[in-house]
């Protein structure tokens, strides 16, 4: 199977629907060896932060020698984005060859009158497979959607939970409040197994603290005391961070947003527990994987000139770090905004918070057939600002939005990791042929 096999076959299984529960992925990773025992294993859940908590830790223990399996979801441009060893992508053959594997078990399975898996199964399959064959040291895994019933939480004890914001997402699935939705994320924590906390709203909090007491699970609980900023810019955050009797003098960390301060905290707690465990991560390696951290697709400078920052948030919390950011650093008048969401999430919410904030906005289509029509977005756009153009194709929609900034304004781009992928894709490609044309000019 090639690459372009694997993932035809991947895809394939979106007919088969969406379904929580472990049973099949269970009974899938069982006829594969259970892989996901052959190694240390992290597991991250959280409404949001979660993405950016799971680079910041597998960034470090990369930096203190070990071999890191991360497992992420969405991607933004290429699949194997998800899949990662070392911070370097599953190479397609490697794609391919695993996913073969899986398939034949999947054949096994349905053979014997057993569940087709989802596509989500499949795929945490693939990577819970592949981070066996390459003898990795610890995998820090990502979950998908919840927690409890999420296909990644099948490791019994894993070496650390930990859960970043939660919020408002997901809620036909996950529930209507916010014990509800902690409930269901606190599935990833585990009997006599530790588990990081990032701060959490009142109700959710409580929901945590019983099920952590009712599974003898140590808990701990990351404060804002922890944090002591010295500086947030454009260039990233600088500050001072505090564990126990550790202390942490000016770390930095290059993503954007002074949100990002609480999610290093959650990231550097959970390094600390495991050092406490007794797993030996350097200062060094505190410092340079703080410091190396990328995570795409999120407040993300894509281009200078003019300023493009590109972001995938989708929800009520993320679209309040991307306002809070925008008020920060820009005035309206400088701000063009392409913005595309899929009509399944809180479209009403995100326009209200970041349309005030642009002097135009460009209304287009992310790559997905949940997509909101422009049309219908522009509608809703206009009751926050004057000036709303609709743009289906997304790079007509950048290529307007950068004329309409100039060298000197700001574009961002948001609504959808969707189209914060094909936007990167489309701004990476043309800045290269820029690159060239003037090289060979």
């Amino acid at each position: 199977m090639d690459y372009n096999q694997a993932l035809e076959y991947i895809y394939s299984a979106y007919k088969f629907g969406s379904k929580l529960g472990l049973e099949n992925i269970t009974d899938l990773l069982n006829r594969l060896g259970n892989p996901q025992n052959k190694y240390k294993y992290i597991h991250v859940a959280g409404t949001n932060g979660k993405g950016s908590v799971t680079s910041m830790i597998s960034h470090i223990l990369y930096e203190a020698g070990y071999k890191v399996g991360m497992f992420t979801s969405p991607y933004l441009e290429n699949f194997t984005e998800r899949i990662q060893v070392n911070l370097k992508e599953m190479p397609n053959d490697d794609l391919g060859n695993v996913t073969q594997m899986v398939k034949e078990k999947v054949e096994e399975m349905v053979a014997e009158g057993r569940n087709h898996p989802t596509v989500f199964e499949i795929i945490t399959a693939i990577g819970l497979l592949y981070f066996a064959q390459q003898q990795i040291d610890i995998a820090v895994v990502e979950v998908g959607l919840g927690g409890r019933f999420d296909a990644t939480n099948v490791v019994d004890k894993p070496l650390l939970s930990v859960i970043t914001a939660i919020d408002f997402d997901h809620m036909d699935v996950l529930g209507s409040t916010l014990g509800e939705i902690a409930f269901e994320k606190a599935g990833i924590i585990k009997h006599g197994r530790p588990v990081v906390v990032y701060p959490q709203q009142s109700e959710a909090s409580s929901v945590l603290r019983q099920v952590s007491k009712d599974r003898d699970a140590f808990l701990y609980e990351v404060s804002e005391e922890q944090i002591s900023v010295k500086e947030s810019s454009l260039e990233g955050n600088f500050f001072d961070f505090r564990y126990k009797d550790r202390e942490y003098k000016d770390l930095k960390l290059n993503l954007i947003g002074e949100h990002q301060l609480l999610n290093a905290a959650t990231a550097l707690s959970a390094i600390e527990v495991i050092r406490d465990m007794g797993v030996q991560v350097p200062e060094t390696a505190v410092y340079q994987g703080m410091a190396n951290t990328k995570w795409p697709g999120r407040l993300e400078k894509v281009c200078k000139k003019p300023l493009i920052i590109i972001d995938g948030a989708h929800n009520a919390a993320g679209a309040n770090v991307l306002a809070n950011t925008i008020s920060k650093y820009f005035n309206p008048d400088q701000v063009t905004l392409v913005l595309g969401i899929l009509k399944d999430k809180e479209v009403d919410v995100v326009v209200s918070k970041v349309c005030p904030l642009a002097h135009t906005i460009i209304a287009t289509r992310p790559d997905s057939h949940r997509a909101m029509e422009p049309s219908q977005l522009s509608s809703k756009a206009l009751k926050y600002c004057d000036k709303v153009i609709t743009e289906p194709n997304i790079p007509n929609a950048i290529d307007k939005a950068i004329d309409i900034a100039g060298h000197e304004g700001i574009v961002i781009i948001c609504g959808s990791l969707y189209l914060a992928g094909s936007a990167r894709s489309y701004i990476k490609n043309k800045e290269s042929k820029t690159t060239a044309a003037i090289r060979d000019y």
